[in-house]
């Protein structure tokens, strides 16, 4: 099913109801989407729209301006290897083309087996700890080849499935706010007044 099914439209509401605008919910429900069939499908896309009420082209810009959204199927396990130049100079290179061979693939494909897919990425906000890479967005430092080796064999022999979800699990644990804890949310149209700011402790108002 390329729409969202009938449990993630139950949840796709509710996320909705969070906002005091539904579009505000359109990087969730990209989320949702993905999680269900591991990259975004137009239909996802159009689903989505009729859900929070914009075009189909507007889900689309944002689907498009996000790189952790993908729009064609990859792997079970998405490595992404930085090689910008903090990782370049410590050889992310080197370890790109480790990658290819011993998965066979170039970067920027996938495994016949659909387990990996492989690519380069820009930077990981990791400088000071290259080469660094990502499986599914979770994070690995200072890898070197045989790192690189071993940390793949724990990955297709399921020994890090706890730590590393399949691509497109963001979180296993949704947010759950009780209705008594809930901050009342006021919708951007109904706020006529500046909004009214807490002193800083030990100041005076």
């Amino acid at each position: 099913m390329t729409r969202l099914n009938d449990a993630n439209q139950v949840l796709a509401r509710e996320i909705i109801g969070r906002y005091p605008k539904a579009r505000s919910a359109t990087i969730p429900l990209l989320h949702v989407a993905q999680q269900q069939n591991g990259y975004i499908t137009q239909e996802a896309i159009a689903h989505i729209a009729e859900l929070v009420g914009a075009t189909s082209a507007e889900v689309l810009g944002t689907c498009t301006f996000y790189e952790m959204f993908k729009m064609h199927p990859v792997g079970k396990y998405l490595i992404n290897i930085c090689t910008t130049m903090s990782c370049a100079l410590m050889g992310a290179e080197q370890l790109v083309t480790h990658a290819e061979q011993r998965l066979g693939i170039k970067a920027g494909g996938t495994t016949p087996d659909g387990l990996f897919t492989l690519e380069r990425v820009e930077c990981q906000a990791a400088c000071t700890e290259a080469p660094c890479l990502q499986a599914n967005y979770r994070y690995r430092y200072r890898v070197n080849a045989a790192q690189l080796d071993q940390f793949l064999d724990d990955l297709a022999e399921g020994q890090l499935d706890a730590e590393i979800p399949a691509h497109g699990v963001v979180a296993r644990v949704r947010q759950s706010i009780p209705v008594d804890r809930a901050v009342s949310v006021v919708a951007p149209d109904d706020v006529h007044e500046a909004p009214v700011w807490m002193p800083l402790s030990g100041t005076t108002a």
